[in-house]
């Protein structure tokens, strides 16, 4: 089993057995996905809200995006911290969230619906062909997504370090019609890492991992649903400024 998500790696797996006969499935993972979810959302309102009321949201935005970085470490390093762990990052990802979608929506209006609801139908989409076996997750489908995402993740590093003096990697934030074609891959690959993950933890919910993976399970999910969603943002503002 691989998987490119961070979270979903080959080895997350590895050694676990269900305790007390309560074993992971499917559909609890659901369940915490869904709590994840409407926990992102209540931190994403309140970050939207301050911000369009007039007030200074820096502080919130960076306790979200450090915040969230080091809880999603701790998760990865202590997967039985999940059940604690994965509502925080979710908690402190929806004021970073709420925060950065909010300044988008303040320069294209309506930009943040588009978003949520073409992240919500990839989701959905992505969901029903894996279930319907239209995708086949091989090693070799396998392979390539990790290989694309790691590509994005060390594009994405240089670009940071090089801010630092100065400069960027070319195209990436160009909206342009390469700019574009950019996001465009980069969405491609965020939504494929989905089909990774229903894999991933359809062999966990099989392999009867203890109980608390629903929540790491439900965790690495919207790990990757906060990467397709930010990505979409960022296609959708690269195409409404062509406009």
């Amino acid at each position: 089993m691989r998987s490119a998500n961070p979270s979903l790696g080959a080895n997350t797996f590895k050694g676990l057995r269900s305790e007390n006969g309560m074993p992971m499935t499917i559909q609890g993972t659901v369940n915490k996905t869904f709590i994840l979810f409407l926990l992102l959302c209540a931190t994403a309102i309140f970050t939207w809200h301050q911000y369009f009321s007039g007030e200074d949201i820096q502080a919130w935005l960076w306790i979200g995006l450090i915040g969230g970085f080091i809880v999603a470490l701790i998760t990865i390093f202590v997967k039985r911290a999940a059940p604690y762990t994965a509502p925080l990052y979710a908690l402190l990802e929806g004021l970073a969230i709420g925060g950065i979608s909010a300044m988008f929506e303040s320069q294209f209006e309506g930009i943040t619906t588009q978003a949520i609801l073409l992240t919500l139908g990839t989701l959905f989409s992505l969901l029903f062909v894996y279930r319907s076996g239209l995708i086949k997750v091989t090693e070799n489908f396998k392979l390539g997504v990790v290989a694309a995402t790691g590509a994005i993740f060390f594009v994405y590093l240089a670009d940071f370090i090089l801010r630092f003096f100065g400069m960027e990697v070319p195209f990436i934030h160009e909206t342009g019609l390469v700019g574009i074609l950019i996001s465009i891959a980069i969405v491609v690959v965020a939504a494929l890492n989905l089909v990774l993950d229903f894999d991933f933890i359809e062999k966990g919910a099989e392999q009867r991992a203890p109980k608390y993976m629903e929540w790491y399970g439900a965790f690495g999910l919207m790990v990757t649903l906060v990467w397709l969603y930010f990505e979409i943002l960022r296609l959708l503002s690269k195409i409404r400024s062509n406009r």
